[in-house]
């Protein structure tokens, strides 16, 4: 502070419309202060920029004011380790799909073109992750690059600002926000839209792809239900094996407390993994699959008349007690197709099922050449409940017999006890059932897994071409997204180490993510919102995880990703002396949730045509969606944290003020109603939450509300004069970090705008005279 107080500062004015700046210093040495007496930074966040001011304040006294810009490492890493998990999931939907044995005709070519597409989507990761590889130094993909096709994983433009404020008689404060481009896919385009538009669209025609490829329609709630016993299984099967050893190790160890605790996390385990296959869409899947098989006939195939089509298959007419199927474009009547319904087509005969809400039901279709019990799953994983019974059982014999030890016994019989128990005895009489307990596991995830990689099968081949272009699409998106939210989320748990309420917060309810978004709802920026929309909801699949590092060198403090599509887990290395002081909730793991939140308001000449020809629905839809949820966030925050716990203000206005506020503008039919993203930014800093701000490439228009917000809570909370505010936000947007991020893309210290632009911007979101031109970006 000493080295920025020796700049001379006597020139700076008091004349609003002067176009002098109080700019004190700006220099990079000063921007590594905060690196020097903060370890955590190393790691994550590089190649500071900062400018520091100096501005009065109401009581004629003196701010100082350090911007600090930096980029941050994740919008690389993040996105690389993606690309490898899904490689790795991919690689092995293959190889459960080999797994499902020997399928009928139809199936096995249906299989085939399913494999080949997903062989299809890991060369091409592979490539991109190779291309990847070979960039090395750089920490962020400037907006020039932003539909480059090997980059298209990687955010547009992701860097950090923290804006440090010191006042006389004051504590200092610092404010963060996260600036990226709208995570979207450039690379692909927006002619036909983004992804929530492409998406609706394309489970609205799966229906009829089921029909033109003979398969299984299942609905999206289905398809979800398998990916979520598939990833239960895949979880809860090595735990209940190694829970299963600790007990057998307890009883060779011959320790009742031991004995005890691993039999209580084996119950609730096997409790939980019985629960999940406990649903009847795994039961009729597995018969699904069984009418997949080859040499399959059902009976009533004599008994039905049937009607021969599609190339000399056969097909069965429904039962008249089922609900009348919708006629598809293109489909006789005679062979309506509804949720659920399967056609099965092989060499020696056909079947139809349909299916109810809980999946697919059977319908009287018992194969003559082999009987299929339909009891026989119940029995199968009723057996996995009954063996741990039996563990229960025998535990509890060993520990009473084990106490009934401890009581006095008489002189003469006391070598007979000790020679007919010895500690040895425990784990031979557990071993069997232990040993059954894990057999009859392994039995259930086989056959389980068979059966949901066959309903996994249908949506693949319903998928097929366009759903598999989707997915790239929101691989990509969701890719962007990730990188964005773990860099805020980093940034925000090291400026909260110490704020032991923020720590509370963060491991009882978790913390709400809001992003700004100031893309127009005309033309391809509509496509970058659908996208954004979907990338950000996705977001819900995630939860972070505090660990210790192996040591304290920056590669040993690089975030990881692990997981899957349906469900990922960022884990957060922390310094050993940093990660000792966090609450035990936390040291012990507990999954970190974020509550991701969008509000959008398009503020440029795009959005008035929109506004006035055009249609503005989907911006309405996402501002009333997301207020919702934030709102959602608050009442259970205040159910389980005090608000004692959250950051003071000077500005007194309550939260649930704010709230009611913000729900009044979300349904006001108000032109370019920027109000709506300053009480939404106000709510989630008072809610200890993670601001970001997006517009196209994060350059321009995002380079206007930063400096606009930084202003204001200069004016609410430092009692930034009156005469200062325009000369304040001018400066910030001429010198400050801002500008030095347009020249960081595109070579020119100009920003993107023209006059015609500016004319329809809010009047403080207009660039000072001087700062703008049409620049190609």
């Amino acid at each position: 502070m000493g080295e920025m107080e020796e700049v001379d500062v006597d020139h700076i004015t008091t004349d609003i419309s002067s176009q002098k700046c109080p700019l004190v210093c700006e220099s990079a040495h000063h921007s590594c202060i905060d690196r020097e007496n903060n370890p955590l930074t190393g790691p994550v966040f590089r190649n500071p920029v900062c400018k520091v001011y100096r501005f009065q304040t109401m009581d004629s006294k003196w701010m100082l004011v350090r911007e600090q810009m930096e980029e941050c490492t994740l919008s690389f890493s993040i996105p690389k380790q993606l690309l490898y998990l899904y490689v790795q999931e991919d690689m092995s939907r293959i190889q459960d799909l080999k797994d499902l044995g020997e399928l009928s005709p139809h199936w096995d070519n249906l299989r085939k073109e399913v494999m080949t597409r997903y062989g299809g989507i890991i060369s091409s990761y592979q490539e991109t992750l190779a291309e990847l590889d070979k960039i090395t130094g750089r920490s962020f993909k400037p907006s020039c690059c932003k539909a480059q096709k090997s980059l298209e994983f990687i955010p547009i433009n992701l860097h950090t600002q923290r804006m440090r404020v010191t006042c006389p008689k004051k504590a200092d404060a610092f404010y963060d926000v996260i600036t990226v481009g709208a995570p979207a896919a450039h690379f692909q385009g927006f002619k036909c839209g983004g992804l929530q538009r492409l998406l609706s669209k394309y489970e609205v025609e799966k229906k009829s792809f089921s029909t033109a490829y003979q398969c299984i329609y299942y609905s999206p709630e289905h398809t979800a239900k398998a990916q979520e016993v598939l990833s239960t299984m895949n979880l809860l099967q090595p735990l209940i094996t190694s829970l299963s050893d600790q007990l057998l190790q307890a009883a060779h160890e011959h320790s009742s407390p031991g004995l005890r605790d691993a039999l209580k996390s084996l119950s609730d385990k096997t409790e939980q993994f019985v629960h999940t296959l406990k649903d009847e869409l795994v039961k009729s899947a597995l018969l699904a699959l069984h009418t997949a098989r080859p040499g399959y006939v059902s009976k009533n195939q004599k008994q039905t008349p049937v009607q021969e089509r599609n190339q000399g298959h056969m097909n069965q007419v429904p039962e008249q007690n089922q609900s009348p199927a919708q006629e598809l474009p293109g489909h006789s009547p005679a062979t309506p197709v509804t949720e659920g319904t399967v056609v099965c087509n092989n060499v020696q005969g056909s079947q139809i099922m349909s299916g109810g809400e809980g999946g697919l039901k059977h319908q009287d279709s018992i194969p003559h050449h082999k009987e299929y019990d339909e009891e026989e799953w119940d029995r199968v994983w009723a057996n996995v409940a009954k063996c741990l019974n039996c563990v229960i059982a025998m535990v509890d014999k060993l520990q009473e017999e084990d106490n009934s030890k401890q009581e006095p016994v008489p002189e003469q019989k006391l070598a007979d006890v000790i020679t007919s128990h010895n500690p040895g005895d425990w784990r031979e009489q557990l071993c069997p059932l232990v040993t059954r307990l894990k057999e009859c596991v392994m039995e259930v995830v086989e056959k389980a897994k068979k059966a949901m990689t066959f309903v996994l099968l249908q949506e693949a081949v319903c998928s097929i071409p366009q759903g598999f272009l989707l997915q790239q699409r929101r691989d990509v998106v969701f890719s962007q997204a990730l990188a964005s939210l773990a860099c805020g989320f980093i940034m925000r748990l090291y400026a909260g180490m110490q704020d032991k309420g923020f720590l509370r917060q963060l491991h009882l309810v978790g913390l709400v993510a809001q992003f700004e978004s100031l893309l127009s709802t005309y033309s391809e920026e509509i496509g970058m919102l659908e996208d954004m929309e979907v990338g950000i909801s996705d977001l819900q699949k995630v939860v972070f995880k505090i660990t210790e590092a192996k040591t304290d060198d920056l590669s040993d403090l690089q975030p990881l990703v692990c997981g899957r599509r349906d469900h990922f887990t960022v884990e957060v290395p922390l310094p050993q002396l940093v990660f000792q002081t966090l609450p035990e909730e936390i040291k012990e793991g507990k999954p970190l949730r974020v509550f991701p939140v969008l509000f959008n308001v398009g503020i440029n000449e795009q959005q008035t045509i929109a506004e006035r020809f055009g249609d503005i629905s989907l911006q309405e839809r996402i501002n009333q969606k997301n207020f919702e949820t934030l709102e959602a966030y608050y009442k259970s925050l205040s159910d389980k944290v005090p608000l004692e716990c959250l950051p003071c203000f000077q500005t007194q206005a309550d939260i649930k003020e704010l709230l009611e506020t913000l729900g009044q503008n979300v349904v006001t039919k108000k032109r370019k109603n920027v109000e709506i993203l300053w009480i939404a930014g106000n709510i989630c800093r008072r809610l200890n939450g993670i601001r970001f701000t997006s517009c196209k490439s994060a350059k321009d228009r995002t380079s206007m509300s930063v400096t606009l917000e930084q202003c204001a809570l200069l004016r609410d909370e430092h009692q930034l004069s009156k005469d200062s505010f325009v000369r304040a936000l001018d400066c910030m947007r001429r010198e400050g970090c801002r500008i030095e991020n347009v020249q960081k893309n595109i070579r020119c210290r100009k920003y993107a705008f023209n006059m015609l632009q500016l004319m329809a911007f809010p009047k403080c979101y207009r660039p000072p005279e001087g700062t703008y031109g049409k620049v190609d970006s």
